[in-house]
């Protein structure tokens, strides 16, 4: 299998997760069954931040994955950052993960990003009731579950009171618990949220009418907690979540790590929810495994829907082994470094198969 990535920005480099990348230059559909591209939509604005590096190395490790069982497969990652080089989003990748970012929402809504951007989402959808070898599928995280509930009008953005921030439980509903997306969890996970801004009221109707569903939320009852809608299946080959889930645990460590960080997170939070946080990092269950499944099983289970159309051998999704290596910064035979001291009690039931 060949690795490339072809971006705008040469200084970039390889990949985290160690495969290199040549840069190449986008290729047609003509060559649709010979290869496989996805594209990382960077919403950071030109921001430079820890969320690029990891959505890299998850694309680097779903490249391996799938290198396995597709030795001459030419899988190309193509990066794209609209909202400051109004750049149009390429239309000739199979799937999208798109990024957080800072701001509101609303920004850009005259500027020609946006109308691109609109157009995309349109054409995705449109996709999701074509031939199967030919749909495309997006991810959204943060800045783009913003976009995505505003383009669908599934709810409505809302300035929150007070910033949101650090690691926190995500509460998945019935259908989610049922949906492949966040169902190995059970009725909760762990995820780091920075945001202002929230989707409430949703219109499940609406959402019902997309062929959508509502996955998670703030509150395991939708209310003493916060309202705000936290994961949604659109029904049109897009899912998306409020939270991060590209978030590991070194970037995790390195935020916890920075001074100013932890005094506003206790100034918000009370020094107890700030221990509880430390060892929620601790646990290999919780933020780790968020990393390790969310994002590398959705991209696991779109490559083998276009597998099976494209003659493509499928690939397995993250195994407990996965998880205990995302913990372990993959796994190079060193004790993870602890916060609390409870990390390597933990480090047996992370290979469980009760996970």
């Amino acid at each position: 299998m060949s690795l490339s990535r072809s971006n705008d920005d040469p200084e970039r480099g390889p990949a985290a997760g160690g495969a290199a990348f040549a840069r190449r230059e986008p290729g047609g559909d003509e060559t649709r069954r010979d290869r496989l591209r996805v594209c990382i939509i960077d919403m950071n604005q030109g921001h430079v931040n820890q969320a690029m590096r990891c959505f890299r190395g998850l694309v680097d490790g779903f490249f391996g994955r799938v290198r396995t069982q597709n030795p001459t497969l030419v899988c190309e990652v193509v990066e794209v950052s609209p909202r400051d080089t109004q750049k149009p989003i390429p239309r000739d990748c199979d799937l999208y993960l798109g990024s957080g970012g800072p701001g509101s929402p609303f920004d850009g809504d005259h500027d020609p990003w946006f109308s691109d951007c609109a157009r995309f989402l349109d054409e995705v959808a449109e996709s999701s009731r074509g031939p199967a070898a030919q749909k495309k599928s997006l991810f959204g995280v943060c800045y783009t579950f913003e976009v995505l509930v505003r383009h669908f009008k599934v709810a409505t953005m809302a300035v929150r009171d007070s910033r949101k921030f650090g690691v926190m439980p995500i509460y998945t509903t019935h259908e989610g618990q049922n949906h492949p997306l966040l169902g190995p969890f059970g009725d909760r996970l762990f995820a780091f949220e920075h945001r202002n801004w929230e989707a409430i009221d949703l219109d499940r109707e609406h959402l019902a009418t997309l062929g959508g569903m509502l996955l998670a939320q703030e509150s395991r009852d939708g209310v003493s907690k916060g309202r705000a809608v936290l994961g949604l299946d659109l029904g049109c080959n897009i899912e998306c979540v409020q939270f991060h889930p590209e978030a590991d645990r070194a970037g995790m460590m390195s935020w916890v790590a920075r001074p100013e960080q932890a005094e506003a997170f206790r100034a918000t939070y009370g020094e107890d929810t700030y221990q509880a946080m430390l060892r929620t990092i601790d646990d290999p269950n919780r933020l780790a495994k968020t990393y390790a499944v969310v994002i590398p099983s959705y991209l696991v289970r779109r490559f083998n829907a276009l597998a099976e159309t494209r003659g493509w051998q499928p690939t397995a999704v993250p195994s407990d082994e996965d998880i205990l290596a995302s913990f372990l910064g993959d796994s190079d035979g060193r004790a993870p470094v602890s916060l609390t001291g409870t990390a390597l009690g933990k480090l047996t039931a992370a290979a469980s198969p009760n996970l």
